[in-house]
């Protein structure tokens, strides 16, 4: 990790806070207390920034300089607000195209996801804070520069950003082996949000509930999955092909 990448020491995270960094989260001692321990936990609380409760090594592994038990991990772009993000989507006259990242943790994927969704003219995808990928030097790499350009929401919940964007007027379309119907055959043409699910458990069980259409990306050989970045590649490119038929 480039020291470009991270602040050590309380008073200097508070004070970076304080200054408007982009910090993507904290990583904190787990046994960290004191008046100035207390004092930036309500700071990470008011502005809503992801905490990592860790052991003293994995701090020591990034600098054995005096961190006094706290690292911040910066964020080489700012996060948007979904709920500021889509109605100026709106305003601008665009049919929306949002991806949803439920619980995706490889960085890899998530630079190969967002370079894909950048080319396919996607809006936004969104993240959840905790349990997920975040935008760090390495996804920026991997996303060839993509994650630069393309606005990236960071959410409490992938699923309460489902909800939003259904009261909102979008499609929520979920990529399942469980779909019902071909990928081919949902329809991506009006504001639609695509759900991509983990690596390894897929769509979580809570965001199922929000999705109005599950597809599925047909499988021939014996492996029964795609890679997640090469399914999603296939479905925005569908939306993609939908909506130049349409028009738009």
């Amino acid at each position: 990790m480039n020291k470009s990448d991270y602040i050590f020491g309380i008073r200097a995270i508070i004070e970076a806070i304080d200054a408007g960094k982009e910090i993507d989260k904290v990583l904190m001692r787990r046994e960290l207390g004191g008046d100035l321990g207390r004092e930036l936990s309500a700071k990470l609380r008011e502005y809503d920034i992801p905490v990592q409760k860790v052991p003293v090594e994995k701090l020591n592994r990034i600098t054995m300089k005096n961190h006094q038990g706290a690292i911040a991990l910066l964020s080489p772009v700012g996060y948007h607000r979904l709920d500021q993000l889509v109605p100026t989507l709106f305003e601008e006259g665009r049919m929306p195209l949002v991806m949803i990242l439920d619980g995706l943790t490889d960085t890899r994927n998530f630079g190969a996801i967002a370079r894909t969704a950048e080319c396919a003219g996607f809006d936004t995808i969104v993240i959840p804070e905790r349990g997920s990928v975040s935008v760090n030097g390495d996804a920026v790499k991997t996303s060839a520069g993509a994650l630069l350009h393309l606005p990236v929401c960071r959410v409490r919940s992938a699923a309460e950003a489902a909800t939003y964007l259904m009261e909102s007027g979008f499609r929520i379309v979920g990529a399942s082996e469980k779909g019902a119907i071909p990928y081919t055959e949902a329809d991506y043409t009006g504001p639609t949000a695509i759900v991509m699910g983990a690596e390894d458990t897929g769509i979580s069980n809570e965001m199922l509930r929000r999705c109005d259409t599950l597809a599925a990306i047909p499988i021939k050989g014996n492996i029964g999955s795609l890679n997640v970045s090469v399914a999603a590649g296939i479905i925005m490119y569908e939306a993609l092909r939908q909506r130049a038929v349409a028009g738009f």
